[in-house]
């Protein structure tokens, strides 16, 4: 609520002068009148192609969405040029998805094609696709991730540079439909996973393998020790004293915190606390794959991922390991699974044991997921109702 003056506010009448545009503005002012109009009342929809979709409505209207993918990581420039071409194309209506896809809607099929074509025929300077059309029906949808070297603290690997890399390797699955269904990959830097690689097909996760490294001297200058132990999510972090010679060469007694290592699960919250409690490295950072999670109910329950590569090391700038086991993958799954098998329920089908032989992966004592709860057998944990 905005701040009103006490001398015009009337408690017997709240609403009165008090201003409610502050804030964003309500999501059903920017839908396309075709969708204002049938919102709530469609019957099906069909993906015509790669990268075009049709929704029928009640009414007999259509709409044809044509979906191109983006780097997530936008210029403004390529802003602007998408809402030139949804001007020209969609009466200035767009929209951009969960998973970073842009979403241009149009009234008939012969527009949809047409703008496809245009779309596609946008390059930038060396070469690549602007916009590439995609992402639909069973095929890569567009990689989800996070922010990488780019912006967040805590990252283990970067996330543009490793998307760019298998997106380059993969790119033809995501414009085409030749899977046995929909293969989802998503990416996140770092153990906090805000790239949701806890539940999807193919999942890339940045890892740390070292706790953080304490600059003594300058720990209790620079940090609120407290806050820094009550981070620790393992209570691997407590308050201590130690002894230190300072760059000049003093010798005196600091306030710090001590590491239990064996307790540290390399998360980096410490770290969001305390900038004296680095915990990026070289050596120790690097890139974990997992497999098999998916949020879908169709055919069997939701997923987790389980990890299937336990470390590549961060190869950059082509990541060079990471694009050749994406592609092993990929390539396997669409050889070997039924149609509308997705990724984890092949696996599965086939056997963990079987899936490791065909994608000729490494299998380690660190692949092992032990863990249970009597939660696992007792709780209703799906959605998913057999009767």
């Amino acid at each position: 609520m905005t701040f009103v003056p006490s001398g015009y506010y009337n408690p017997d009448k709240p609403m009165e002068g008090r201003i409610t545009d502050i804030g964003p503005r309500h999501y059903a002012e920017f839908l396309p009148p075709i969708i204002k109009k049938n919102k709530g009342k469609w019957l099906w929809h069909e993906i015509i192609e790669p990268g075009i979709l049709m929704h029928k409505a009640e009414s007999g209207d259509e709409v044809y969405t044509v979906r191109c993918g983006s780097p997530r990581l936008l210029s403004t420039e390529t802003i602007k040029e998408i809402c030139e071409i949804a001007d020209e194309y969609c009466g200035g209506y767009v929209r951009f998805t969960t998973r970073n896809n842009v979403e241009f809607m149009v009234d008939s099929l012969d527009k949809a094609r047409k703008l496809k074509e245009d779309l596609n025929s946008r390059k930038h300077p060396g070469g690549s696709y602007k916009f590439p059309v995609g992402g639909t029906g069973a095929g890569i949808t567009n990689i989800v991730h996070t922010q990488g070297w780019v912006h967040c603290h805590t990252p283990a690997t970067d996330a543009s540079g490793t998307v760019k890399v298998v997106m380059d390797e993969l790119f033809e699955d995501f414009q085409k439909m030749r899977l046995p269904a929909q293969l989802r990959i998503s990416m996140a830097c770092c153990l906090n996973m805000c790239g949701a690689v806890h539940c999807s097909d193919i999942a890339i996760l940045g890892y740390h393998r070292k706790p953080p490294i304490i600059d003594h001297e300058w720990l209790d200058n620079l940090c609120e020790i407290p806050l820094a132990v009550a981070a620790c999510p393992t209570g691997a972090i407590r308050p201590t004293k130690t002894k230190i010679t300072t760059e000049s060469g003093e010798e005196k007694e600091v306030k710090t915190v001590a590491i239990k290592q064996e307790r540290c699960m390399f998360c980096g919250n410490c770290y969001t606390m305390c900038p004296c409690l680095p915990l990026a490295d070289k050596e120790g950072d690097g890139i974990v794959i997992m497999a098999g999670g998916k949020l879908s109910n169709c055919i069997t329950p939701p997923k987790f991922s389980k990890v299937i590569v336990a470390f590549i090391p961060n190869e950059t700038p082509r990541w060079p390991q990471l694009a050749q086991t994406m592609r092993k993958l990929v390539d396997t799954y669409a050889k070997h699974a039924r149609k509308y098998e997705r990724f984890g329920d092949w696996a599965e089908r086939i056997g963990w044991e079987r899936f490791f032989e065909l994608c000729e992966l490494e299998f380690s004592h660190h692949l092992i997921d032990d863990f249970r709860d009597p939660a696992y057998y007792t709780w209703r944990h799906t959605t998913q109702f057999k009767f």
